[in-house]
């Protein structure tokens, strides 16, 4: 392997050393003085640091393509849990420390002008060390829990949707919105399967997918066919593409390849009911009034992400419809084109931020990092006579769990607003 690929694997296995190094100071401290049980802690956590480093070597020399899916999932997401929690505590010492460094320094300038030794030398406090350890406890066992319980732990949303003009053929309809599957990071059918008979049990009359059926590749999806296949509605279940669903996250071996796998994904959702609009729309017909259901491709205001929807070619032909619903994976779309230009859309579905899997929502607060990058982020969001609402996603990447924002499932009642 070429020196300039080299080089961040070493700088890489520097920063955990220096973490664990500096981190140690505190963790022997809480240890007890003699035994067997301080010596098995001592060799635990240093095992755990060559671990770390040998598991970071071996993805970048072998490519991920080569070692198990689950193993990747699991020692990635163990490492982030563990070294988020000692940078927590890391904290604590160097505050600490620029404290004692502070008092060092002042004795020092003292001892020179009246000519006397140091009366003593400031020592790290062990009991602030069992204090920052406590307090990075807390998110290390949310996130174990998070994996544990949180990653399945399906939450039933259910909301009025009221809309002007909605034909009374209409009123009472049942919609079920999913998002973001993300069946590249399943590893537990039996518990998606829960997720999944919790939708079935709705007995909707129109199923929403808002995109991010996939990670990367169509063929995560294949073994997650029969389960989803069960899914259904008279009405129809309408689906859309998000950011990861195009595969512009993998390395392909050439264009080729990538567009047989877009294809094989657009085949997967035919094979299983659901109809992918790109960017068109479709009219529901019921008690002789139409409504309409308007997907696009996805489309984002953030840089990072692409601009392949066309909302002008799937809006044209909806515009006498009384209501219109649009299905658009990334919630920036709402502000950034649908509020300006296209103001007789009443609803729009979106989901996307999985609000970060990670935050807060409890009677009077609710809080994601996330809510920094997307002002629109979980829930419903009214605009005049225009609503978004921002599903939390059915699955989940990266980070295989959540902690404070669970996996949703959203049910709508049509209702006309007054």
């Amino acid at each position: 392997m070429e020196l300039q690929k080299l080089l961040p694997l070493f700088f890489f296995a520097a920063f955990v050393l220096a973490i664990d190094f500096y981190f140690f100071q505190a963790f022997k401290s809480i240890l007890p003085d003699f035994g067997f049980g301080r010596k098995l802690a001592v060799y635990a956590f240093w095992s755990f640091t060559l671990f770390s480093v040998l598991n970071f070597f071996s993805f970048r020399i072998l490519g991920q393509t080569h070692m198990p899916r689950l193993f990747l999932l699991f020692s990635f997401s163990s490492f982030f849990i563990v070294y988020f929690s000692k940078i927590i505590v890391i904290v604590f010492l160097l505050l600490e420390d620029v404290s004692r460094l502070g008092i060092l320094s002042f004795l020092w300038v003292k001892s020179k002008v009246i000519h006397e030794p140091i009366p003593f030398s400031p020592t790290r406090s062990v009991a602030l060390s069992k204090i920052a350890m406590g307090i990075a406890a807390v998110p290390l066992v949310s996130l174990i829990y998070g994996m544990v319980k949180g990653a399945h732990f399906y939450h039933l949303k259910s909301i009025s949707l009221k809309l002007k003009n909605l034909p009374s053929s209409f009123e009472g309809l049942k919609i079920v919105h999913i998002s973001d599957i993300h069946s590249g990071s399943f590893y537990n059918k039996e518990a998606v399967m829960k997720g999944v008979q919790m939708v079935i049990d709705q007995k909707p009359d129109l199923i929403f997918f808002t995109g991010d059926l996939v990670n990367n590749e169509s063929i995560e999806f294949e073994d997650y066919v029969d389960i989803f296949s069960k899914i259904k509605a008279p009405l129809g279940i309408f689906s859309v593409l998000g950011n990861h669903d195009y595969g512009d996250y993998k390395n392909w071996s050439s264009k080729e390849e990538k567009i047989a796998n877009f294809q094989h994904l657009k085949d997967l959702q035919k094979s299983i009911g659901w109809q992918l609009l790109m960017d068109e729309h479709v009219k529901i017909e019921k008690g002789g009034e139409e409504i309409g259901i308007i997907g696009i491709q996805n489309w984002s205001a953030k840089g990072r992400f692409p601009k392949y929807g066309n909302l002008k070619k799937a809006y044209s032909g909806t515009e006498a419809l009384p209501v219109k619903l649009l299905l658009s994976h990334d919630p920036s779309h709402w502000e950034a084109e649908v509020i300006p230009h296209y103001k007789d859309i009443g609803a729009m579905f979106s989901g996307h931020t999985h609000g970060m899997q990670f935050g807060i929502e409890i009677p009077g607060l609710k809080w994601s990092p996330v809510q920094y990058m997307y002002k629109q982020w979980a829930g419903l969001y009214t605009e005049k006579d225009q609503q978004l609402y921002v599903n939390r996603g059915f699955g989940f990447i990266g980070y295989p769990g959540r902690v404070g924002i669970w996996p949703e499932i959203t049910a709508f009642t049509l209702t006309k607003a007054v």
